[in-house]
């Protein structure tokens, strides 16, 4: 194939919107360089993420049926469906189940190229049809090469483990716990993940050797595969975006840099004790502050799981919500000073390419590795501690963020200092633009 021949390429990302929406993304930006993409999704994700497709001249939605399986809530189509993360594994075992449609839709378009993540059998359906199948990391390159380095030197387990066998075992490395647990039908999320990265034709990853180039090599390495790199592929800045009015007026009344904003995406879920503990460090810090969260476990409002005398204490100072709200824009207002966030992979190229303070309380397995990198090797944030048992406490939030607002801080202004450095170099627009373009030579190398 010429080195500028278009492709037609076929996206299929694991039913969750912080899989979903980096593929689109990335579908955007191989449509302005002129490749066709087929992108299919379950019929709930494509109304939500219509208005992101910003070549439908390039981009087709395809409809696929999610079945019902088990244990799957009746109607439940991606994770935000489902609360419960111990029922993601029916999810799975459904997402598996697509693959007979999946397999007439591919056979009908004949692609060039088709991107998957947790599909781990994609490499055997793009052979049929002589299609490439390329596995892509929408998690950072960290948490995929330290989950398998660390995987592999604890030693496979031959027969399930008991839940006893696996807090003992992994102990040390928490967030690896889950990755024995089962995630589809006798298949487990570390069977499924060295699956999907073996057996594909290449390896491409949404990040950049500025702040993963040894994790990269590490991956190349382990599988013996290239590992392409996309960039962090985020949506340029809609410089003509204003802020919802009311939001905009109640963040203006305060100071430039004082605000803390606090978010935790939409597809997490905290228990009613630890988000009372969180909204009661953020009052403890005595700034003003936005909190955008979900409803914690078991209440149908924020306002419900509020601590006594809470409400009242908050009159102006500070606002929780569990309403969308426009987050990128948010971090560009004079009056944010510091982002309090879980660290997830999307959430963290946002927050690196703002100019906001970082505090950062990671939820999941990924995110936990994001954090270590960002607070220990790039040293551009900090980590909240945690407890006994994971707990953060209103003293170690209260204290976190202190730590990097107050004024006097020698770690807030060196961690201000790291992040700006950083920051300019992920800005560059040229930096982008030529990941872009190594990576779309890469797949049309691989096509041949």
């Amino acid at each position: 194939m010429a080195a500028n021949k278009s492709l037609h390429i076929v996206m299929y990302p694991w039913f969750a919107y912080g899989h979903m929406i980096p593929f689109l993304h990335l579908s955007n930006k191989l449509a302005e360089n002129g490749h066709t993409v087929t992108y299919i999704l379950p019929p709930k994700a494509i109304t939500r993420l219509q208005n992101l497709n910003q070549n439908p001249n390039q981009i087709t939605f395809q409809t696929i049926t999610v079945p019902q399986v088990d244990g799957l809530p009746v109607g439940a189509e991606n994770v935000t469906d489902i609360p419960d993360i111990t029922l993601h594994t029916h999810l799975a075992t459904a997402f598996d189940r697509t693959r007979p449609e999946f397999e007439s839709i591919v056979e009908s378009i004949k692609p060039d190229v088709i991107l998957y993540d947790v599909a781990y059998w994609v490499p055997e359906v793009a052979a049929k049809v002589e299609a490439k199948s390329v596995a892509y990391s929408v998690v950072s390159a960290a948490s995929v090469s330290l989950s398998k380095s660390m995987t592999d030197k604890m030693g496979t387990p031959t027969k399930p483990l008991t839940e006893e066998e696996r807090k003992k075992k992994f102990a040390q490395y928490p967030h690896l716990i889950q990755l024995y647990g089962p995630f589809g039908e006798g298949i487990t999320m570390y069977d499924r993940l060295t699956g999907m990265l073996s057996k594909g034709d290449a390896v491409a990853c949404r990040t950049c050797r500025e702040i993963e180039g040894k994790y990269c090599q590490y991956l190349s390495t382990q599988y013996n595969k290239k590992v392409l790199l996309t960039g962090p592929v985020l949506p340029e800045p809609d410089v003509g975006a204003t802020l919802d009015a009311p939001w905009a007026e109640w963040l203006t009344q305060f100071k430039p840099g004082s605000v803390l904003f606090c978010a935790f995406g939409s597809q997490f879920f905290l228990e009613k004790d630890q988000f009372q503990e969180i909204v009661l460090g953020l009052e403890m810090t005595k700034l003003p502050f936005l909190m955008a969260v979900q409803p914690p476990k078991g209440c149908a409002t924020v306002e419900e799981a509020f601590p006594e005398g809470f409400a009242e204490r908050l009159k102006n100072r500070g606002a929780v919500t569990s309403k969308w709200v426009q987050q990128p824009v948010i971090l560009t207002h004079p009056s944010v000073g510091c982002f309090v966030n879980h660290c997830a992979f999307g959430t963290m190229w946002e927050a690196l390419l703002s100019e906001k303070q970082l505090v950062m309380i990671p939820q999941l397995g990924d995110q936990i590795l994001n954090t270590k990198m960002l607070a220990d090797e790039l040293k551009v944030g900090v980590e909240v501690e945690r407890g006994d048992g994971g707990w953060v406490s209103k003293e170690s939030l209260c204290k976190a963020i202190k730590s990097v607002m107050d004024e006097d801080s020698e770690i807030g202004a060196s961690i201000k200092k790291n992040h700006e450095n950083l920051r300019i170099t992920l800005a560059s627009k040229d930096l982008m633009a030529n990941y872009m373009d190594s990576f779309i030579k890469d797949l049309q190398a691989l096509v041949g």
